[in-house]
């Protein structure tokens, strides 16, 4: 019975059937591949659950089964038919579950026979002395972050090396408390043999659009200033479109309601508050929130993204309470 209850489980949601490629023909092959992985990755998991959330992993074996065991068949077989490292981008705002995807996606790839490693969009900040002269130059840049921070060409070079099969590759890596929390370069990670590169990012492929659309744009983009910035903001994104460009594919993990962004913030500096280390008040948070709002805001950026099937592989909604909804490839033609 449990193999025929899994059957109707994997066909149920055709939208999520579909982004996973499972049909009425392939799902007894699907479920036996599934559970082999499962067996064999259960171990890492465990102990990732227990070190990293202090949970159990029965807590988060439905996800493990219905999203990331797919998820990391579907990339070892993309890497498979690319016949060279595949570079696979993750857009995904705060507290969406980008690190946590990225960890345990790797966990299943290593059983799977594949070498991944992480590179963040924060990995590729310009130095904390090349962001001193940016703010001097721009005021209005007070925080790292949004598009014109980065080093576009430093990322460029490492996933042109990456994609050309050179090893080792030295991936570059930021200290997020370095200069009392304006951050910095550190020393960079050496690797070697790289299959895939999960490239994880707040606006990781996000395209420029048309800047008509900021003179009627929803808070808090309310000023003059605040369009003119979100403009400013929406011309530097051109930027990273030739670093979109080497990207194989993108997943968006997309909140049903953008708002969600703001109140996970608040939850994850309560929490750091709790365990006694420094954490922003909550108006602070709102004033950092909303900064990162004008310059991209999810409504006018992401909202036309997930409905792009040409530029956007796979959509991943996430509920307010962190779960997942839907998962689908191209809603529109479903």
């Amino acid at each position: 019975m449990e193999k025929q209850e899994a059957r109707e489980a994997a066909l149920r949601d055709g939208l999520r059937a579909k982004a996973f490629g499972i049909t009425p023909e392939n799902v007894d092959e699907v479920i036996e591949k599934r559970s082999h992985l499962l067996k064999s990755v259960l171990p890492a998991f465990s102990e990732f659950c227990q070190t990293t959330f202090q949970i159990e992993p029965q807590e988060m074996l439905q996800i493990l089964w219905d999203l990331w065991l797919p998820l990391g068949i579907k990339l070892a077989s993309q890497r498979q038919q690319l016949e060279r490292p595949l570079i696979q981008g993750i857009l995904g705002g705060q507290g969406t579950g980008k690190t946590t995807m990225s960890k345990v996606l790797s966990l299943i790839l290593e059983q799977l026979g594949y070498r991944t490693v992480s590179l963040s969009l924060d990995d590729l900040y310009k130095t904390y002395s090349d962001r001193l002269v940016l703010t001097q130059q721009d005021p209005r840049l007070i925080w790292r972050g949004p598009p014109g921070t980065h080093d576009v060409d430093l990322g460029l070079n490492v996933l042109d090396q990456i994609r050309q099969s050179q090893s080792p590759v030295m991936l570059p890596r930021f200290d997020k408390s370095a200069f009392g929390g304006a951050g910095d370069r550190t020393n960079p990670e050496m690797v070697t043999d790289v299959d895939i590169v999960l490239f994880e990012g707040w606006f990781v492929g996000v395209r420029p659009i048309n800047t008509d659309i900021f003179e009627t744009a929803p808070p808090p983009i309310i000023t003059d200033e605040d369009k003119a910035f979100a403009r400013h903001i929406n011309h530097s994104l051109y930027n990273y479109l030739p670093l979109w460009e080497r990207l194989d594919s993108l997943i968006v993990l997309y909140p049903t309601d953008y708002r969600c962004s703001l109140e996970w913030r608040k939850q994850a500096e309560q929490q750091m508050i709790a365990e006694g280390k420094s954490g922003m008040s909550n108006a602070e948070i709102e004033q950092f929130v909303n900064y990162f709002w004008r310059s991209l805001h999810p409504e006018l950026f992401i909202k036309p993204l997930v409905k792009d099937a040409t530029v956007v592989d796979m959509v991943i909604e996430i509920h307010a309470d962190h779960s997942f909804g839907e998962v689908y490839c191209d809603r529109a033609n479903s």
